[in-house]
């Protein structure tokens, strides 16, 4: 892959993830079910993709990492299940701004579990993100359904966030789109006995969402992301990331009319000003970790 081929994969991952949220949302059912779709055809799309990606014979994961991975599709699940919520209570915006708080969760939680100094520039990013949220909630009632929206998603930041840690020590030596796979094949394998009464109430067109998150918003943007890594500097692909809230914004203002205010759109952009900061800081040493994947 040329460099320039390259910028294109890593632009056109960043708009896969960033549009997360518009199938999620046009999918008319309920979250786990998306969740459960989403990584079955994850599966199958990683399964296909890793035989043109992945060269040569990569690292089979012991019993320790087998065990890491799984707990991580856990993880990711509960983090679909949050996410998906908040775009049907709160709509893509505010999930998707809320779900962009995962880096301060990341800084915080490094000082906490591995003893990392926390920096003054890491505490700015941690006081832009905070700020921004304040920013992005349309009031503070909690019984509004905007408000409960915004908590999902940050608890669905939160989430991912503790999955990235985890990756950071679980996923060494491992080829990245088959460590992918073996945390979709989790959510599926976990989610079937709830999911499996209620998928014949799921219309067609909704599968076709699914499929659509599935194949391309996790199959192929994950797959995107790991092939510009052979060419790119991690730094460039993380500030690039630093795009997916833009994205996905974008695309709810244009289709459901979810025209954020400038309130709203103060606070966003001082949340994807402090994820280009922290993707600056953090990609040198997180070049194989996962992207940022509502």
């Amino acid at each position: 892959m040329m460099e320039r081929n390259a910028l294109l994969a890593i632009h056109l991952g960043a708009l896969l993830f960033g549009l997360s949220g518009i199938f999620g949302k046009l999918a008319n059912t309920a979250p786990m079910i998306i969740t459960f779709g989403r990584g079955l055809f994850a599966v199958i799309a990683l399964a296909l993709f890793a035989q043109f990606i992945t060269r040569g014979k990569s690292q089979n994961p012991g019993l320790r990492q087998l065990t890491m991975l799984a707990l991580g599709g856990l993880l990711l699940g509960a983090h679909w299940i949050t996410f998906f919520h908040a775009v049907q209570v709160a709509g893509v915006a505010i999930a998707t701004l809320g779900f962009a708080s995962f880096p301060a969760f990341t800084l915080l939680l490094e000082g906490l579990l591995f003893r990392e100094r926390i920096r003054v520039q890491e505490m700015l990013i941690v006081g832009l993100v905070s700020l921004g949220l304040v920013l992005v909630t349309p009031s503070f009632d909690w019984g509004s359904a905007a408000t409960q929206g915004l908590l999902s998603a940050i608890l669905s930041g939160l989430l991912f966030s503790l999955l990235s840690l985890l990756n950071r020590v679980s996923v060494k030596g491992l080829d990245p789109v088959k460590a992918a796979l073996c945390q979709n094949l989790t959510i599926v394998l976990c989610l079937a006995p709830f999911s499996w009464p209620l998928l014949h109430d799921v219309k067609p067109m909704d599968w076709f969402w699914i499929a659509l998150l599935g194949v391309f918003c996790t199959g192929l943007a994950h797959s995107l992301f790991v092939a510009s890594l052979k060419v790119l500097k991690a730094r460039t692909t993380a500030v690039i990331f630093a795009l997916e809230p833009v994205y996905g914004i974008a695309f709810a203002w244009w289709l459901f009319d979810e025209q954020p205010g400038l309130r709203m759109l103060a606070g966003g952009a001082l949340i994807i000003f402090a994820i280009a900061l922290s993707a600056r800081k953090g990609a040198p040493a997180e070049a194989k970790a996962a992207p940022a994947t509502p």
